[in-house]
């Protein structure tokens, strides 16, 4: 059980870390398409996909380097997408966007921990 909570810990504590510091106030701005910042039209402005994409390469990296799981790198690369472009447009809150990053490192954990074999690590 304290490999679960260590585990979780270092995840949780890479999240804030990607989420809370490594995102600038441009990129969160600009990670939406619905972000003032894109009004201007600039041709040497990034467009919005790269911001996100950015953004979740960052949350990607940060599992692979706590889990050694390039499979669950590119696992949360894609979810952080999926749900971080969900609250851009609307769909979710910002608590219903952060609970559902949680439960994946909830999950990853699980696997990692309780997998037989643990064919993930």
């Amino acid at each position: 059980m304290t490999e679960f909570f260590t585990l979780f810990f270092l995840l949780i504590a890479g999240h804030a870390l990607a989420d809370f510091v490594l995102q600038s106030d441009v990129m969160a701005a600009a990670k939406s398409r619905h972000g003032a910042i894109h009004k201007r039209k600039s041709k040497h402005f990034p467009p919005w996909q790269y911001w996100l994409g950015a953004h979740t390469l960052i949350h990607g990296g940060i599992v692979l380097l706590i889990t050694e799981s390039l499979l669950l790198g590119l696992i949360e690369t894609c979810l952080h997408t999926v749900i971080d472009f969900l609250k851009c447009e609307g769909k979710l809150s910002f608590h219903q966007d952060q609970a559902l990053h949680l439960l994946c490192k909830v999950i990853y954990c699980a696997v990692l921990v309780y997998a037989p074999g643990r064919v993930l690590a």
